[in-house]
């Protein structure tokens, strides 16, 4: 089996390399190692929808997969999704695309457009640890949320339970080369005025680890 994990930072994911067997490296974003009789291949994208697009198009028009797997923080905004929680995302969407209409956002889907926005993960790999986490809504922003006015309109507009900055990049790659996927994610914070004394970056990454080798044992 081979598998391909995702990541927009090496520090998202320190818990999940300690645990591997490296091999030689192929380049600075990507990394191959074993675990568990398993080769893996781990890709750092850097921050941001765009990167995550481009680097996921390139290693997965280069190589076959049996899966691949997102993995990084978010935010929350649902009260029930506490920092520390460990989610699946499988159903995603580009949120701030679209345009202004004055006062009034006009999404994409308004628009009639010809673009994909919103991505559902309707065939997730079969994965007892996968299963057993909670199923959410996400949006994809290239700006987090923190500022009051702002966050209640997306409420109204979209109702996600959470938001990263790379998920709907990463799923929209997967469908176009027909890879099977999962998009997992660990709360670091509740979406709010941005107020980092409260986030619990530490926690959701080694929950987001420990969740991540349980899904690499069951696969």
């Amino acid at each position: 089996m081979r598998v391909l994990i995702v990541a927009a930072t090496t520090s998202e994911i320190a818990p999940i390399l300690a645990a591997f067997s490296e091999a030689p490296a192929h380049s600075l974003q990507m990394r191959s190692f074993t675990y568990a009789g398993r080769a893996v291949d781990v890709l750092v994208t850097g921050v941001g929808m765009v990167a995550t697009a481009a680097w996921c198009a390139h290693v997965l028009a280069q190589a076959s997969y049996d899966f691949a797997l997102d993995v990084g923080v978010c935010g929350s905004f649902d009260s029930a999704l506490t920092p520390g929680t460990v989610v699946h995302v499988t159903s995603d969407r580009i949120a701030e695309l679209g345009a202004e209409d004055g006062d009034h956002f006009l999404p994409i889907d308004e628009m009639k457009l010809p673009c994909e926005y919103e991505f559902v993960n309707e065939a997730p790999p079969t994965n007892s640890a996968l299963e057993q986490l909670p199923a959410v809504s996400g949006i994809t922003v290239n700006t987090v949320h923190g500022n009051a006015a702002s966050i209640a309109a997306v409420r109204e507009r979209f109702a996600p339970q959470v938001e990263s900055m790379e998920g709907a990049a990463f799923m929209y790659a997967c469908r176009i080369q027909d890879v099977p996927f999962a998009q997992v994610r660990a709360v670091s914070n509740i979406v709010e005025t941005r107020n980092p004394a409260a986030w619990k970056m530490a926690e959701a990454i080694e929950r987001l680890g420990q969740a991540t080798l349980d899904i690499l044992n069951q696969s």
